[in-house]
């Protein structure tokens, strides 16, 4: 009978109300449990697909929820989605993602395109060139449902699920001074991202608390890319006097950029410059020398993105709020061991 069998011939079949059947397919808690139980057995025998689009316009919500990611090829953005759609499809759910290529327009675009579609609402992880922070208030402003993750934009009026970026990047920088390095570099994030400002904020104060002067010249834009990483790098080393004995870049890609700049010029890891990255790409433990980093909880950051997303579309009262989960620092040997002082 397939998508043809219709909630009366449910009823008849089990001599019930047609609104028994209905409360019990859209689990109700105003029916018992076995008779809901029976409902689902004869409903599941007789072939019954539920009609989405009636259920959207009784409802006014579509079940869906539009994902907006900067890039594909980060792993740590593919653990973020695992995640997202395990909770997703748990709550009955459906997943539309999109990829802005680390462009605003494109991310625009997307984002309308999605609001075409009638998603319920947004995870948003914001491109490395977003510099409209308006964009995202009018959303919200006209009734969008909105949670970022990772690169977020706060004070706004839209949760945000992250990890501490300052005292993340504080101890992966007071790690090598720990260990004896004292010029230390850092390829920063584009400025105008949170995740890149608080990241610097963390490195310089580590510095600072440790008696080491900043020192600006030692800190390059690289932005997120393996590309920008080895441009970051070339752009540090071509002056002997910008010659750092340790890196702290702010994610790995960069780092991986980073190395591949390093080795290529005679430089070896860490015997002549030490590096550390942030996020743990499932690559760094196989590199020849294995980079330290800072490991985020990638696949529980999907997982708690997508719950409160859902809360807040099922409840408007939903608070607002800002969520930091923990980070680790992986020490591996791109970091070396402790040095005299």
């Amino acid at each position: 009978m397939g998508s043809e069998v219709t909630l009366s011939q449910i009823a008849s079949a089990l001599n019930v109300s047609v609104m028994t059947v209905s409360r019990a397919l859209n689990n109700s808690d105003k029916i018992n449990a076995g008779t809901k139980e029976l409902v689902l057995k004869k409903a599941e025998e007789l072939g019954y697909i539920p009609n989405q689009i009636a259920k959207s316009l009784q409802t006014k919500k579509t079940y869906t929820i539009g994902v907006v990611i900067p890039e594909i090829q980060h792993v740590f953005f593919s653990a973020v989605i695992s995640g997202i759609e395990s909770v997703v499809y748990d709550n009955n759910y459906h997943l539309f993602l999109t990829n802005s290529s680390e462009s605003f327009e494109r991310e625009k675009d997307v984002i309308e395109t999605l609001k075409s579609r009638r998603v319920d609402g947004l995870l948003i992880s914001r491109s490395e060139d977003s510099d409209d922070e308006g964009y995202y208030k009018k959303l919200i402003d006209t009734g969008t449902q909105i949670v970022f993750f990772d690169r977020c934009v706060e004070n706004i009026g839209a949760s945000c699920i992250c990890v501490n970026d300052y005292s993340s990047s504080f101890q992966a920088t007071e790690h090598l001074i720990n260990n004896g390095y004292k010029k230390i570099a850092h390829l920063a994030g584009p400025p105008n991202l949170n995740i890149s400002s608080e990241r610097l904020r963390g490195y310089k104060d580590a510095l600072e608390r440790n008696d080491l002067l900043f020192d600006d010249s030692l800190v390059v834009i690289s932005g997120f890319k393996e590309s920008g990483g080895y441009k970051a790098m070339n752009e540090l080393m071509s002056n002997s006097a910008h010659l750092p004995e340790a890196i702290v870049a702010v994610n790995d890609p960069a780092a991986f950029g980073a190395i591949k700049f390093i080795n290529e010029s005679g430089y070896r890891i860490p015997d002549d410059i030490a590096i550390v990255g942030f996020s743990d790409d499932i690559r760094s433990e196989l590199l020849p020398v294995p980079l330290t980093t800072v490991k985020q909880p990638a696949y529980e950051m999907g997982e708690r993105a997508a719950r409160k997303l859902i809360s807040t579309i099922e409840n408007k009262s939903e608070s607002i709020e800002n969520i930091y989960m923990s980070t680790e620092l992986i020490i591996r040997a791109s970091s070396g061991t402790a040095r005299s002082i």
